[in-house]
Order: structure tokens, then C-alpha cells, then sequence
């Protein structure tokens, strides 16, 4: 909406320049006009004409009383004056037209002018109007915008109570039963202790997911575009399932598929929507289902979690678990993009390394994996820096530095690894 705003406004001054200058044009043309006209010689021009018409009817007059005739080959002194008389006539005929022709051209011109400057301010206003329109818009998109996000932030925080209150009423029964140990004076075993800090630390980072990782909607827009790869058949596992939005999409599509994560929290949120789901480990749980039986593999923010030799030995299982021509799909963290760098990776104090675009490439194809390309998320377009107006040399240097600069701050902030057992 920005880049409209901006390009909205360029046109309306553009319009606005070439207005002014066709009034300038208009007046210098207005101005020569008044200069190069001269009435009062086209006064003296029609007066010096009725003089001459005048002398002519004046010696027809007398021609029509004279004795001589044409018959008789004689001609009077008036046969020549009033010869004479025609060729002034002629002469004041041809420097009158001569005028009007002047006069003529110059008026059409101005005419010219003139319509174009009434169609050129038709199109100011257009522009301004579209401006206006523009403005507004944006104005109460902005308002609707920041009420989106104010009603997100209070979804998200009523999700972060609603979990939290379904945790203390878990907790509750636990240290019930902890006291209860107590009383008996009884030293509670690590586990135990444990089946109460774990579901917290659950909860701390399920909130983090709702606070910085958008709303499900949001998530589930961006996961849309991994859909095509998986069809019905054979059952499809998502790895790091989180709040189960893919596992969403897959049920709209009538696709079997199955969660695994390892925060409890989040497969309590799976369960709640109907969703399958199982917590543990995703490399030990991916080692339960049989040799070739799945129809394809999904990871959404996940890989950037693991440390490298985890990553490789999942890498290498998956490839085994798949059926033939089965997909796996890995999305994650671009770091060829440092705003997704900056504002994203490092926003999550678990993530543990980040893999470049390349890197993963090469690792499903040394895992056995063919067909592997590289899908990019769309790119940052609002928050990329904006192009200078111009054609010139210097110009248009500077636009290919801009560009240079684009590329590097403002690529795609996720991308996708996809490839196929073959």
C-alpha cells in the first residue's frame, strides 16, 4: 500500500508540473500574440478597401454614361483607372486574408491550448481524487489493521490462559499427591518432580509460539503453498506439528496424517482440535513406523532446532520411511535474508544453528533424495528500500545498488527444501 501511496502521489505532482508549465506555455503564446497583432493596421487595411471599392463603383457609374464601347476598340481614362483600382483591391484582398490567416492560426493554437489544459486539469483532479481515495483507504485499513492486531494479541492471550488454567488444574492433582508424599515424609523420585517443571516449560514456549509466530490462520495462509505436494494415499507425519496447522490443511484435503512434537502442550492443542497427534522425540518416533509406508514427510520451523549430526541421521531415516516417489518437505529460516536473520532466527533463544539454503540441498540429495529444488517464501516487498525516479546514468547506478541491497537485507525469510524417494 505504501509503494501505491507513493506512486499515487508521483503522479499527482507529475500532472500538477506539466499543468503549470502548459499555463506558462499558454501565456507566452498569448503574450507574442498581443506583440505580433496589429489592429490598427487591419483597420487601415478595411478602410483603404472601402476607399478603393468606392472608386470603383464611382468609375463603373461613369462607364455606363461614357460613348465609347468595347466595339470600337477605345478605351476611357476610367477603363484604366478602374484596372488600376482592381489590382489595389487585390493587393488589399491578399494582405487582409493574410491577417486573417495570422489571426486564425494563432487562435487555433491557443483553441488547442486550451482544450489541452482543460484535459490536463481533468486529469489533476483525477489523480488527486485517486489520491484521496487512496489516503483514506490506507486510513481506515490501518485502523482495521491495528485492530486485527489488538483482537490477535487478545486471542493469543486467552489461548495463553486457557492453557495455562487447564495446567494448574494438571499441576493441582500432582502437587496434591506430592504433598501427600511429603506427609508421609517421603523424597519425591526426579520424575515426579519432573511430570511438574516440564508441563511448564511446555506452556512458557507454546505461549512464545502464539505471541511471535502468528496467529494459526496466518501460519496456516503461509503453509498453503506445501499443500499440492501431498495426496491421498499413504499416511503423511508432520515433524514439530506445533499447534497443528498443516495437519489442518491436510484434514481439508481428506489426506491421512499424523503430528509428532515433543512439547506436551502442543499436542494437548492437537488432540483438542481432533487432530492426531503423539508427544516424544521426532527421530525415536519416526523409528516406529514401518520401511516404506509413508506417503510423505512435513517439517515446518523444526530442522533449525537440531544440531547437525540429529539433522543427518533424521535426514537418513526419512528416506527409508518414505514409499516410492513419497516427498519430504522441510521449511524453515532463510539466512540468505538478514531481516529474517536478524528478526526472526535470533528471536528464538532455541533455535540452534541455521542451514543455508544450499547446505540442505546438498544434505537430501547425500541422503538419497533426487529431484531436490528449493521453494522461497514471498519476499519482503514492503520493507524493502524504494527505488529513486529518474533515467538517468547516476540514477539508475544507484537503483542497481538499491537492488543489490534488496536481494541481501530483504530476500524471502523461509524457504522450502523439497525432494522425492525415487
Amino acid at each position: 500500500m505504501k509503494r501505491t501511496l507513493e506512486k499515487l502521489d508521483q503522479d499527482r505532482k507529475d500532472k500538477e508540473i506539466a499543468l503549470s508549465q502548459k499555463i506558462e506555455e499558454i501565456q507566452k503564446q498569448s503574450e507574442v500574440f498581443k506583440e505580433t497583432q496589429n489592429p490598427q493596421k487591419l483597420q487601415h487595411l478595411v478602410s483603404r478597401l472601402e476607399e478603393i471599392l468606392t472608386s470603383i463603383k464611382e468609375t463603373s457609374s461613369k462607364k455606363r454614361k461614357s460613348p465609347f464601347t468595347l466595339s470600337s476598340k477605345r478605351f476611357s481614362p476610367e477603363d484604366f483607372s478602374q484596372r488600376d483600382s482592381n489590382q489595389q483591391a487585390l493587393v488589399v484582398f491578399k494582405e487582409l486574408q493574410r491577417q486573417v490567416d495570422f489571426y486564425s492560426t494563432h487562435v487555433q493554437e491557443l483553441s488547442s491550448a486550451l482544450a489541452e489544459l482543460i484535459l490536463m486539469s481533468v486529469a489533476l483532479t483525477d489523480a488527486k481524487d485517486k489520491q484521496w481515495d487512496a489516503l483514506s483507504n490506507n486510513h481506515v485499513a490501518m485502523i482495521f489493521k491495528s485492530l486485527e492486531w489488538r483482537v490477535d494479541q487478545l486471542d493469543a492471550q486467552y489461548k495463553d490462559a486457557n492453557m495455562l488454567m487447564k495446567k494448574f488444574l494438571e499441576l493441582r492433582e500432582k502437587l496434591i499427591q506430592l504433598t501427600a508424599l511429603l506427609g508421609e515424609k517421603k523424597m519425591p523420585t526426579p520424575s515426579q518432580v519432573g511430570e511438574i517443571l516440564q508441563p511448564l516449560e511446555d506452556w512458557r514456549y507454546t505461549g512464545f509460539e502464539n505471541r511471535f509466530r502468528g496467529s494459526e490462520d496466518a501460519v496456516k495462509t503461509q503453509l498453503e503453498a506445501y499443500l499440492s505436494f501431498f495426496k491421498k494415499g499413504n499416511k503423511v507425519v508432520d515433524l514439530g506439528c506445533g499447534r497443528g496447522e498443516f495437519l489442518d490443511l491436510l484434514k481439508s484435503k481428506w489426506i491421512e496424517a499424523e503430528g509428532i512434537d515433543i512439547n506436551e502442550q502442543m499436542v494437548s492443542i492437537c488432540k483438542d482440535k481432533g487432530l492426531a497427534c503423539r508427544k516424544g522425540d521426532i527421530l525415536e518416533k519416526l523409528t516406529e513406523y514401518e520401511n516404506g509406508a509413508l506417503g510423505g514427510i512435513f517439517s515446518s520451523q523444526v530442522i533449525e532446532h537440531l544440531l547437525p549430526p540429529y539433522l543427518k541421521r533424521l535426514l537418513e531415516l526419512a528416506y527409508i520411511k518414505l514409499g516410492p516417489s513419497a516427498p519430504i518437505v522441510l521449511e524453515t529460516i532463510n539466512p540468505t535474508s538478514v531481516f529474517a536473520l536478524v528478526q526472526i532466527y535470533h528471536l528464538d533463544m532455541s533455535h540452534k544453528q541455521p542451514i543455508h539454503p544450499q547446505a540442505l540441498k546438498y544434505l537430501l540429495e547425500s541422503s538419497g533424495f533426487e529431484d531436490v529444488h528449493i521453494q522461497y517464501a514471498a519476499p519482503l516487498e514492503e520493507e524493502m528500500l524504494k527505488t529513486l525516479p529518474g533515467a538517468d546514468e547516476q540514477t539508475a547506478l544507484l537503483n542497481q545498488n538499491i537492488d543489490i541491497l534488496n536481494k541481501l537485507l530483504y530476500a524471502p525469510p523461509n524457504y522450502a527444501a523439497i525432494g522425492y524417494k525415487k
